[in-house]
């Protein structure tokens, strides 16, 4: 399918109500630059295409007008079972990403869940980039795929140490350590306790954790003690 085919179809899932709730959610977003196509139509269209194998022409019209065309295209990507072809295809998407809904939607698990000790060192990559949504984007992808049973304490480590004034970057943060507290609680405490990260981030980090249901009583008691 061609770009102009596929902004065709796009178009013909318009919600203009829908389009106005993305722009109040979505600072930054042009009301120029959103269609308003909602996630169900995306997905549907996005499997569509990636499982027909015809998407060369529209993964490489970078970078595109419309919003909806940044997340049909995360979604495409997503669905891709093959590694080589997945980093390839982020690595020259992930320049263009300038909003967090964007950026949070892209989730690779297929290519992702299976090569593990290749993606670490792609997230490393992407966490030392100046780009603040590629930044935010690899420690996403630390705190989904390396938090459970990949788990090591260094990753903690590389999170801690990364400093931004980007309030992007410094949200998922505060999001990857307060995940982090709910499943390797007694690894990530002492982070918190030695005031590792900014304090923006650290302050952030506990007050999700203390909203949190997985946190117990007992801990968000102590957290509060560590502001």
């Amino acid at each position: 399918m061609t770009p102009d085919e596929i902004r065709g179809r796009l178009f013909a899932f318009r919600d203009e109500k829908y389009a106005e709730f993305q722009l109040k959610l979505t600072p930054g977003l042009k009301e120029e630059n959103i269609i308003g196509v909602r996630t169900p139509a995306l997905r549907t269209l996005a499997k569509e295409i990636y499982k027909s194998g015809d998407y060369e022409a529209f993964l490489s019209d970078l970078p595109h007008k419309y919003y909806d065309e940044i997340n049909l295209h995360g979604f495409i990507v997503s669905g891709l079972p093959d590694y080589d072809e997945v980093i390839s295809r982020l690595d020259a998407l992930l320049p263009y990403i300038d909003n967090w809904a964007s950026c949070d939607l892209i989730s690779p698990k297929k290519a992702f869940g299976k090569n593990r000790p290749r993606l670490i060192e792609d997230i490393k990559r992407w966490m030392s980039s100046k780009e603040a949504f590629t930044i935010r984007f690899g420690i996403e992808m630390l705190m989904s795929f390396f938090l459970d049973d990949a788990f090591s304490p260094r990753y903690l480590e590389w999170v801690s140490v990364i400093r931004s004034e980007e309030y992007y970057v410094n949200m998922m943060k505060a999001w990857f350590f307060a995940t982090a507290l709910a499943k390797q609680y007694e690894a990530t405490i002492p982070f918190i306790e030695n005031h590792a990260l900014d304090d923006w981030s650290h302050n952030k980090a506990i007050q999700k954790a203390r909203e949190s249901y997985r946190i117990t009583p007992e801990q968000k008691e102590y957290l509060k003690t560590l502001r």
